[in-house]
């Protein structure tokens, strides 16, 4: 058969070549209905220890799936895992779901910094570290810290350190008028208190360095040292201070340990986030003209909290320690 040209040629005679991706793919991806429930306990370059169940004595080391993308993951989430949940030494399981949380505590590098850095997830209580000497408080971290803790949907509490050095009483004063539970230590005896606070929950203690923090944790958490070892050991040799970690307390629930801050930016918190922290507040705010700060004075002369504050008994002292935090939000801290 001779050669033909290309006018007798016909639709049979062609062949077509499927160019790339004309093959449909599936967006179903497997539902892992074995998947195990566990608590992220540590974070450590691409690695995530998780206790299977929450119960410390089962850890397991962890990846992040490729489906959850860039999710983040932190301490304190609820998980679920897949793979080789042994715990054995070289082993990985896959991070396949993360729940919903309950609670976030946020913060940025500074106020006009717009990354949030997430510190713990699902925490019930936020206990704010403060010595009362060497190095002396510092109400404007205080305050700050209080704020992200009402913006995150935590409840606050104040440990004041070193009460064998200063007396508590000007710092008990500036913070008589909010619900705001305080807590007195030194170095020779923990208050059952604080006990009370944090037993059967998942708490987090954030403060500046060397205000006692590590003292509190190894009185709080037997043999703590080797425990954040186990729990955040994953063959880098990491020192475990620079991330936060998750402690089992011994009569339940979990403190999570993170490092000393410097400062507590809180560029993601609005006004509103924190207004809506005290009862009656936020329904008295809506009658603020557009835009009102809160913050009364010459900057706010309209604000509708006056009036509201005026109303009943103690609102006015509550609504001074309001303002003190939304001064504190917006970057203004008092000396």
């Amino acid at each position: 058969m001779g050669r033909r040209g290309w006018r007798d040629l016909d639709e049979s005679d062609v062949r077509v070549r499927p160019g790339r991706g004309t093959r449909p793919r599936s967006k179903r991806r497997p539902e892992h209905a074995d998947a195990a429930h566990a608590m992220v306990v540590a974070v450590d370059r691409g690695r995530w220890t998780c206790a299977l169940e929450g119960d410390p004595d089962r850890l397991v080391t962890s990846m992040r799936a490729r489906e959850l993308g860039r999710t983040p993951v932190v301490v304190g989430d609820q998980v679920e895992l897949v793979g080789d949940t042994s715990g054995r030494a070289d082993t990985l399981a896959r991070i396949v779901r993360v729940a919903d949380r309950s609670s976030v505590l946020r913060r940025t590098a500074d106020d006009t910094d717009p990354y949030e850095r997430i510190v713990v997830a699902n925490a019930q209580r936020l206990i704010i570290v403060a010595s009362l000497a060497d190095p002396p408080p510092r109400t404007g971290l205080i305050d700050r810290c209080l704020v992200a803790a009402y913006a995150g949907g935590l409840t606050p509490v104040l440990c004041l350190t070193k009460s064998d050095l200063a007396t508590p009483d000007e710092v008990l004063a500036t913070y008589s008028a909010l619900p705001l539970p305080i807590v007195v230590t030194n170095m020779h005896e923990l208050h059952e208190n604080l006990s009370t606070q944090l037993d059967g929950r998942v708490c987090a203690l954030v403060g500046h360095s060397g205000v006692g923090k590590s003292t509190l944790v190894n009185t709080l958490v037997p043999h703590a040292e080797r425990a954040t070892g186990e729990v955040s050991g994953v063959g880098k040799g990491r020192h475990t201070s620079t991330s936060a970690v998750a402690l089992p307390l011994p009569a339940g629930g979990w403190v999570v340990d993170t490092p000393g801050i410097r400062s507590f930016g809180l560029a993601h918190v609005t006004a509103d986030d924190l207004i809506s922290a005290f009862t009656g507040f936020a329904e008295a705010a809506e009658e603020c003209p557009s835009n009102c700060g809160h913050l009364g004075g010459g900057e706010d002369p309209e604000c509708h909290l006056d009036t509201y504050a005026a109303s009943g008994s103690g609102r006015a002292e509550q609504l001074g320690s309001l303002r003190r935090l939304l001064r504190s939000r917006a970057g203004r801290d008092e000396a």
